[in-house]
């Protein structure tokens, strides 16, 4: 179980987001010891992630040395990987201390029975196509060849072949990803909230039985999400490190 306070943030982007939005999100994990007791990253964190055996990426380095911070001070972090940085996991659980996964996951952040996938895929005929590559990409043998390339072209690469992924809004306005969470939360067993990232589309409405929420895209809006025991909350981040409430709903009883 996750202890409230908990923040979470999701499609920071680092690499193609502005140095402003990175001095943002530092500026939040620095201070958030003394305003939430643990932290979700609803994954796509960076643009592009991959661990080499003996080298990784310089980019978002702060921010890793951040969420390392965070483990000291017994701050948990799960992390959601997401279609921009599926490729390291050990190296990120081992540099910062955070839980890593893949996976949906599912579990109490407080008392939320929450499901929190990152997003990719979910959509039944949309994705279709993207989870046949998904299987390409993340398949060990991919992933071996993909090491043996320089991280500087590698990287390249990675950015250019990117870029429709993380370029705005989904198209459909969130309406997909609304869709799969309504579902998830209407089922029988179903959880009381469904989080996901990927769309970069700030939601918090009622769904199904229970509350769907998507933080947005850090490196457009600086929104996060704030949940308590009783509520939640979309949060908008101002220049002067201050906080305020876009949106509130109570936890469904």
């Amino acid at each position: 179980m996750l202890p409230t306070p908990c923040h979470v943030i999701g499609d920071v982007h680092l690499g193609v987001a502005s140095a402003e939005s990175e001095r943002r999100l530092l500026r939040h994990l620095r201070a958030l010891p003394d305003q939430a007791r643990s932290l979700i990253i609803m994954g796509d964190l960076f643009d592009f992630w991959f661990a080499w055996r003996h080298v990784m990426p310089r980019t978002g380095f702060r921010v890793l040395a951040a969420l390392a911070d965070l483990a000291e001070q017994q701050i948990p972090v799960v992390w959601i990987g997401g279609n921009h940085d599926c490729w390291g996991g050990e190296a990120l659980r081992a540099e910062t201390g955070a839980h890593y996964t893949l996976e949906p996951w599912r579990g109490l952040i407080g008392p939320w029975d929450a499901l929190r996938p990152h997003g990719d895929g979910l959509r039944e005929v949309e994705d279709a196509p993207y989870r046949r590559l998904r299987r390409v990409l993340r398949h060990p043998w991919s992933i071996a060849a993909y090491s043996w390339l320089h991280p500087d072209f590698a990287t390249r690469l990675a950015h250019a072949s990117s870029k429709t992924s993380r370029k705005g809004r989904a198209r459909d306005g969130g309406a997909g990803l609304l869709a799969v969470g309504t579902a998830a939360l209407s089922s029988a067993g179903g959880p009381r909230l469904a989080v996901h990232g990927h769309s970069h589309v700030p939601t918090l409405v009622p769904a199904g039985h229970g509350i769907y929420a998507n933080a947005g895209a850090w490196y457009l809006d600086h929104q996060y999400l704030r949940l308590e025991d009783d509520r939640i909350a979309r949060m908008q981040t101002h220049d002067d490190g201050t906080a305020s409430t876009v949106v509130q709903l109570e936890r469904p009883r």
